[in-house]
């Protein structure tokens, strides 16, 4: 059972239009998400958790050390 040349490409070519459709379809699907999302959630949101600030960081390095 030996695949012709013709017969990989079709198949790899049927694998590219599939992965192309997904990317397509998943950016829809984002930007219909998103667009409800700026719908009905407009403006900034707060964290729910925030975190608090750190007392014993002096400023002057990077976030979290002392």
């Amino acid at each position: 059972m030996s695949l012709s040349l013709e017969q990989v490409g079709a198949v790899l070519l049927a694998l590219v239009i599939l992965f192309v459709a997904g990317h397509l379809w998943y950016a829809l699907v984002e930007m219909v998400k998103d667009a409800i999302a700026r719908r009905f959630f407009s403006g900034k949101r707060e964290p729910w958790h925030p975190l608090p600030p750190d007392e014993g960081d002096s400023g002057d390095g990077p976030p979290g050390t002392v």
